[in-house]
């Protein structure tokens, strides 16, 4: 989560060079090269059984319409907000789709834990005084962006019932890679190879290598662990590193809103993947 966040002021810096759907591209040209490289290095096969290509085709879909709805949130939308309400709304939606699937309510931890994410969203877009980041039309994109990633979870989850959940990641990031091509600009990227700049470079690297094909790749084992709904929930975390490392990096001031949503979405992981008691029978039977 704490690179989830650090990529933000990583793409921001991209923004300056090129398109967000090519950077974008670039980044997963690069994280195929890098993928193929970590399955070799570890052993993990290039093969998915049978029942387990049509998860990683509707996940690898899914990402790419993910990667869209998000790019059209940034072009429409406001990019700060819809930061926020993505990552908001991720575990909330990931949780409801549990319960239409699952018919079963999350336990009142889990409750508590969600309202406590929806409160730091809240803070977060200081709703009070800029409902507009709601309402905004633009940011319809990003409302449709996190229902996208919550249903891909739910694909991903299943990753490890068919093989290793990493050799998944690589064939469901190919497909993504051959959804997102046709809305690259070719001519653009055949500019971007003469880029000179290492700023350029540094942060398409890092977002390719270190938070994708990692940081990433990490978030899709862990719902095959966790399950797709607590480890969403770890998504709340991502706005309070995002805050901090754009203070870092890029000298941006944290506001007081800011700390609180975040102190509020770290107390919410805690609550969502809370281990209950375990009951101790006193007499011994």
């Amino acid at each position: 989560m704490f690179l989830w966040g650090l990529s933000w002021p990583s793409n921001k810096v991209l923004t300056h060079y090129c398109s967000v759907v090519n950077f974008t591209v670039y980044r997963y040209i690069i994280v195929m090269a890098t993928m193929v490289l970590v399955v070799s290095f570890l052993g993990a096969g290039f093969r998915v059984q049978k029942k387990g290509i049509p998860a990683f085709i509707v996940s690898g879909l899914l990402l790419a319409l993910y990667s869209y709805l998000f790019f059209m949130g940034l072009k429409n939308g406001s990019p700060g907000a819809g930061g926020v309400l993505v990552t908001t709304l991720n575990p909330i939606m990931a949780y409801a789709i549990n319960i239409a699937i699952k018919r079963k309510l999350p336990s009142g931890s889990e409750a508590g834990g969600l309202m406590l994410g929806v409160a730091a969203g809240t803070v977060l877009l200081q709703l009070w005084s800029n409902s507009a980041a709601i309402t905004d039309s633009g940011n319809l994109y990003f409302l449709l962006a996190a229902l996208t990633w919550a249903t891909m979870s739910k694909f991903t989850a299943t990753g490890a019932r068919h093989g290793s959940s990493i050799t998944f990641s690589l064939w469901q990031y190919l497909v993504t890679l051959l959804c997102l091509l046709p809305l690259a600009d070719f001519a653009e990227m055949r500019a971007a190879i003469h880029i000179t700049d290492a700023a350029f470079w540094l942060n398409l690297f890092f977002g390719s290598a270190i938070v994708t094909t990692m940081a990433t790749t990490i978030y899709f084992y862990t719902t095959t662990r966790l399950g797709a709904e607590k480890a969403s929930s770890f998504i709340f975390l991502v706005p309070l590193a995002a805050a901090v490392s754009s203070c870092v990096l890029l000298g941006e001031k944290i506001h007081a809103h800011t700390a609180i949503g975040g102190a509020l979405g770290m107390i919410a992981v805690y609550f969502i993947n809370k281990k209950k008691p375990v009951a101790i029978d006193i007499a011994g039977e």
